[in-house]
């Protein structure tokens, strides 16, 4: 299998390099390798590399930025992926793509299942929605996978904000009525492998296990980073609501997915959210 992985630089690009099975081939892309927005570079490097796969990582990811960018986020999120899976697909190559929770309102009482109703409250969950329905109008046999609340060792991310702001003032405010499920990259690239090796297609929901506000993933990375050693002390989690951080995106209080129908495809058995955030602030410490 030759694997083309688009945005490569980013996070779950990184895990998908790193969690290939062995015998792949691997095509990664970043961004000033080929540029998703520029149709003749995303063409030509299909043309070029003939790969099997085509994963896209790639994404406008500026959550609030994007309420003033939104034609930017637009083709990045919405038009472009379209565009790849149409270049793929006249390949022969399956088509791979990332989106999220943010398609949804957060209204919802139960956690999310695939066939729900969107209804995007951000510009950028509006370009994410866009790009799903370009996808599947271009390779209805394409996979797009939907997750939420991705953190990884490097990068920027929640958990990389909370280590500094801890280490930096001992004390943060994080807000408690926003209610999802934390992601390990490494777990999400994990299962985008399994669920490719296993022929899926569609809509798929992935996260790790459980459920937690951003407050209880706070408290979280506080007490597994003080036991790793990353942390002279216990940091102070102070509970806020989400009035107490006005935001230009408007964000869903609610995001939980519904797994059901992905998890019985996957040979590795659902990861705690918990157990992923220790293993990430391991290899934290590990590298330094």
């Amino acid at each position: 299998m030759k694997a083309l992985i688009l945005g490569a630089g980013g996070q779950v690009g990184q895990a998908l390099e790193r969690a290939a099975p062995a015998g792949a081939e691997l095509a990664p892309l970043r961004r000033q390798d080929c540029d998703i927005g520029e149709a003749s570079q995303v063409a030509g490097a299909i043309d070029r590399l003939r790969p099997d796969v085509v994963f896209n990582a790639a994404a406008y990811t500026a959550v609030d930025l994007a309420e003033s960018q939104e034609d930017a986020a637009t083709v990045i999120n919405g038009s472009a992926p379209g565009m790849i899976a149409q270049c793929a697909r006249r390949r022969g190559a399956r088509f791979i793509h990332v989106s999220t929770d943010f398609v949804f309102d957060g209204k919802a009482s139960r956690p999310y299942r695939t066939d729900d109703p969107t209804n995007p409250l951000s510009a950028y969950g509006r370009s994410k929605r866009l790009g799903e329905v370009e996808v599947l109008a271009a390779d209805p046999d394409a996979l797009i996978v939907r997750t939420a609340w991705v953190y990884s060792a490097g990068g920027r991310n929640f958990v990389a904000t909370m280590l500094r702001l801890m280490t930096e003032q001992g004390s943060v405010r994080v807000v408690d009525d926003q209610v999802g499920t934390p992601t390990s990259a490494e777990s999400l690239a994990r299962a985008l492998w399994q669920l490719v090796l296993g022929g899926a297609s569609g809509i798929h929901h992935f996260t790790d296990a459980g459920v937690a506000s951003w407050y209880d993933f706070g408290v979280a990375v506080s007490e597994e980073a003080f036991a790793l050693g990353l942390l002279g002390a216990p940091a102070d989690v102070v509970p806020v609501s989400t009035t107490a951080f006005p935001t230009k995106a408007e964000r869903p209080s609610f995001s939980v997915l519904d797994k059901s129908q992905t998890w019985p495809r996957l040979s590795d058995p659902p990861q705690h959210w918990r157990v992923g955030l220790r293993n990430v602030l391991e290899e934290v410490k590990e590298i330094g």
